[in-house]
């Protein structure tokens, strides 16, 4: 009997998911250049500027455990299609704003209307994927998001003839298309029932979880790929090229494609690794992958090893970010809503994004770029030792039904 006979096929929910996830990725690849450009045109310092980024941060941190709470009491379904909504609303009026606190007030909207989609498609990827693909089931998400991304930034270079504003419009368009597509073709019975079918189990509490070693390793290793790929990267290595390279921001384009070429190349194999040899092996070889490569970043001070660290970071998170994602899904199970649970997981990302650049940046101005990725090293370096005592959630294929606690 092969493989493919044995284990289930992806939901057709999931794909859904999946299609959604890359139009939202696709407009939000239009956006993200302009965004501190479109501020500065406002008259307002670059620290202003980058405040449009922050803020976003902020309230996605911020506003984590109420949009957990909200998914334990009505639902995934409904929090995220009004999470796109919201986005989808506020960044096209983005696209209206005559003074620059009218960008600061939307783009915080918006970070909460993203919290809201963001914990509640990982809610229904735990209610909808099967135990014994949930590794693949993550990674094609993952995978949708990373390709979206990559398309997003070259469609928005072949529109920037049509002005800074058009692209908030169209963004909006597309979040609302993705809304469009959930509300049409995910069944309302999933994601809005949780908790209230007969024989139900009543959600899972974070102090339940956080008792499980697993989940407490998951906090960890959150917020070191948070502090890694979502804060020092995006902002602190456009920094190091402009410093070190004649053309440096051509120079950081290429370096983020070469991660995002490592990412996406490793996440073909990696879900189907986590869902066959465990979660726990992909998990630390990811966070030391992705560590040690990420610390060379700071000495590499030509273009070719420049792109190859790069690009093996983004390997080392490419085998990192599935086996995550399934290990959450292990300890709530299928049969449970764990809104503050993923809450929680996401604000230990959204925490790490934003400290890591502010303290990585002091330490790269005072110190140089070297020590401030070194830095950067050391912190995956200590998930990994963390997640050396976490348990591992796939047994004999049956991670989801373990209800161990240590």
């Amino acid at each position: 009997m092969t493989d493919q006979q044995v284990r289930p096929r992806i939901p057709r929910e999931i794909w859904v998911l999946v299609a959604a996830a890359f139009i939202i990725a696709l407009g939000y690849g239009l956006i993200a250049p302009i965004l501190p450009q479109f501020a500065v045109s406002f008259d307002v310092s670059m620290a202003a500027a980058s405040a449009v980024v922050s803020v976003f941060a902020a309230s996605r941190l911020f506003f984590a455990p109420l949009s957990g709470r909200l998914i334990d009491a009505i639902g995934s379904r409904k929090v995220y299609l009004t999470g796109l909504m919201t986005v989808a609303v506020t960044t096209a009026l983005v696209a209206a704003a005559q003074e620059y606190w009218h960008i600061l007030l939307l783009r915080g909207i918006a970070g909460i209307g993203s919290t809201m989609f963001t914990v509640s498609a990982m809610g229904l990827i735990v209610r909808l994927a099967p135990p014994e693909i949930r590794g693949r089931a993550s990674a094609v998400y993952g995978t949708a998001f990373l390709v979206g991304n990559v398309i997003g930034p070259v469609v928005g270079a072949a529109l920037a003839m049509i002005g800074m504003r058009a692209p908030f419009v169209i963004y909006g368009a597309t979040v609302a298309l993705a809304a469009f597509v959930v509300w049409w073709r995910m069944p309302r019975r999933i994601g809005d029932d949780a908790g209230q079918k007969k024989g139900a189990q009543p959600p899972m509490e974070f102090g339940e979880a956080v008792r499980d070693s697993a989940y407490r390793s998951a906090l960890f290793s959150g917020f070191a790929f948070g502090w890694v790929n979502f804060g020092v990267r995006v902002a602190t290595l456009p920094l190091f090229a402009a410093a070190i390279f004649e053309h440096g921001g051509a120079i950081a384009g290429l370096a983020m494609a070469a991660f995002a070429f490592g990412n996406a190349l490793v996440l073909q194999v990696s879900g189907r690794l986590a869902d066959s040899i465990g979660r726990k092996p992909l998990v630390i070889w990811g966070l030391v992958i992705n560590a040690v490569f990420t610390g060379a970043i700071g000495f590499a001070d030509s273009f070719w090893p420049l792109l190859i660290v790069s690009a093996l970071s983004g390997a080392g998170a490419g085998l990192l970010n599935p086996a995550q994602q399934a290990v959450l899904a292990d300890v709530i199970g299928n049969q449970r809503s764990g809104g503050k649970v993923l809450a929680n997981f996401q604000m230990s990302q959204d925490l790490g994004a934003i400290i890591g650049p502010i303290l990585i940046g002091a330490v790269a101005q005072s110190y140089g770029f070297e020590a401030g990725f070194l830095i950067c090293g050391v912190i995956g370096l200590a998930a990994a030792v963390v997640w050396a005592f976490g348990r591992e959630t796939l047994e004999g294929g049956r991670g989801v039904q373990l209800q161990k606690v240590e």
